[in-house]
């Protein structure tokens, strides 16, 4: 699904020597995917563990959650320009073993972490590191295989992040009922020698040939105006009040600086992300639908746990297995989105699966403490479907619209609006979780004295706590509790819904459609230029 904008330049191919072993490769940067996608969903299902009270916990508060979750998200987000563009100037095989390395060591430190801080603090040593990974995985796949193999690598690479969803909670699950919350950090460090080791081994380095320089302002900019956005965004949702003067002040605050970080991209010399990219409708399309998906998906997939484990009762392993049909689907059909695509368009096939993504997030609209598990495996699937047939062909529009050798950069461009999106989408989502929760309970609250009430009314897990601590005179706090989430996660859910509809319309109107008879899409012009030495 290549969207040309100008006169087919020469590109070289691929040597022969690192041709023949391309799968190979391509099976360790999965590998390597894994590894960041396998910690995120791990920690989801965790949420319940870490807020439940010391020894079994940390304690952590809804906020403190979100911000374990979001610390990690917007260091990885706001770095990912940097990281893409370091890749591209010294080497993205350098850069992966750094981020890899430094993602492990990150993962320790975070498992022994004390106090909720602790873990928040680690949690951003550890995005620090991802943001070097990811755009790495997928810069040395645009270099090792050929453009009309493209589409087929980057089905298989997104199918990696739908195994990493279904072993995530698996094994989350699995570690919380034998051993204490920190080992679903602890985890990831044999993980992490392992691919380091079969990267040194097997995959080629590459960069640009012509790299440019850094840019730290725009980087600290991009960093500095998201962390004021999303804390506002949190904090309204935590005082049920987005008029609050802190929450307005870093909204605006936020809105400011971002606004900021735009004008000075489109003036600098040497921009963190080059705004002329955006003026390619398709271009923009796909990224906005890569950002939209993931705000809509992740806000769901933070309150799903607190659905399955607090209203439904299920373990951190149950409710693990639960989730494997939405990523048995990613499996299933990612790596064949580009059959679809080259039959139908990516418009029509891009449309129908954001269309999938928000029946499925309204279905949990119809959720209640009694759904069948056969309903709610149904709609993961489909979830999980619709996704599949969204995020390969939108990445293979981001990607092959620029150069080669500014695969770094393009990948940094998937993957910050992707991470942007699922961090606006939790503190978004998270806040109206919150404050639905918080209004709904409050009447049910009257009784406790003033500082248990406040505490109580921030979480249903707060509520629980409280609750279990009175013994049977708590009971009736149980029920409501558990109707007050599941009316708030019926507002949320219809909110994500009608954002995945925003992105169907996004891509309906500005993605091309079906390519000409005989022009297969993602199939370029590899073969106008074979330099001395690459392969024939």
């Amino acid at each position: 699904m290549s969207i040309p904008s100008g006169p087919p330049a020469a590109v070289p191919r691929v040597p022969e020597t690192i041709h023949r072993r391309r799968w190979v490769i391509l099976t360790v940067l999965m590998f390597s995917l894994l590894i960041v996608v396998l910690d995120n969903s791990i920690l989801n299902v965790a949420v319940k563990t870490i807020a439940s009270p010391s020894p079994t916990g940390l304690g952590a508060t809804q906020s403190e959650l979100e911000w374990a979750i979001n610390s990690y998200t917007l260091v990885f987000a706001g770095l990912l320009f940097t990281a893409g563009l370091l890749g591209d100037r010294i080497g993205r095989k350098k850069v992966l073993l750094f981020g890899i390395l430094l993602f492990g060591i990150g993962s320790a430190l975070a498992a022994m972490s004390g106090s909720p801080g602790e873990l928040i603090t680690w949690r951003a040593v550890m995005g620090f590191g991802a943001a070097f990974v990811m755009p790495a995985t997928l810069a040395i796949l645009m270099n090792v295989f050929e453009r009309d193999e493209q589409p087929k690598a980057i089905g298989i690479w997104a199918a990696s992040v739908g195994l990493g969803i279904a072993i995530g909670p698996i094994t989350g699950g699995l570690l919380l009922e034998h051993f204490w919350w920190g080992s679903i950090f602890l985890v990831n460090v044999p993980v992490v020698v392992i691919a380091l080791i079969a990267m040194a081994v097997l995959v080629p380095d590459s960069r640009d040939p012509k790299p440019g320089r850094i840019d730290p302002l725009g980087v600290l900019l991009s960093i500095v105006g998201l962390v004021l956005l999303v804390f506002g965004i949190i904090r309204g949702g935590e005082l049920a009040d987005f008029g609050d003067a802190v929450v307005l002040l870093s909204i605006f605050g936020g809105l400011v600086v971002l606004a900021g970080f735009v004008w000075h991209e489109k003036r600098s010399s040497h921009p963190a992300i080059d705004i002329t990219y955006f003026k390619n409708g398709a271009f923009s399309a796909a990224v906005a639908a890569v950002a939209l998906v993931f705000f809509a998906l992740m806000g769901v997939t933070f309150f799903s746990a607190f659905y399955l484990q607090s209203v439904r009762g299920y373990s951190a392993l149950q409710s693990g297995l639960l989730i494997v049909p939405l990523a048995a689907a990613q499996m299933i059909f990612a790596p064949r989105a580009r059959l679809v695509v080259e039959r139908f368009g990516s418009r029509a096939v891009c449309t129908a699966g954001m269309l999938l993504v928000a029946v499925g997030l309204s279905a949990f609209a119809l959720f209640d403490a009694t759904t069948p598990i056969w309903v709610m495996c149904l709609v993961f699937f489909v979830q999980g479907t619709g996704m599949a047939h969204v995020m390969p062909p939108v990445t293979v529009a981001v990607m092959q619209a620029l150069p080669r050798e500014k695969a770094g950069s393009g990948s940094a461009i998937n993957n910050t609006f992707r991470q942007v999106g699922g961090a606006l989408g939790i503190a978004v989502l998270g806040s109206v979780l919150s404050t639905v929760y918080r209004g709904d309970i409050e009447g049910h609250l009257g009784t406790l004295p003033a500082a248990a009430r406040d505490a109580a009314g921030e979480s249903i897990e707060a509520t629980l706590g409280i609750a279990e601590k009175l013994g049977p005179a708590g009971a009736p706090l149980v029920g409501a509790a558990n109707d007050a989430f599941v009316s708030a996660m019926h507002v949320t859910a219809l909110g994500s819904a009608c954002v995945a509809l925003i992105g169907a319309l996004v891509v309906g109107i500005f993605l091309p459609g079906k390519p000409p008879a005989g022009q297969r899409s993602g199939q370029g012009d590899d073969d106008r230029a074979v330099p001395v030495g690459a392969r024939r």
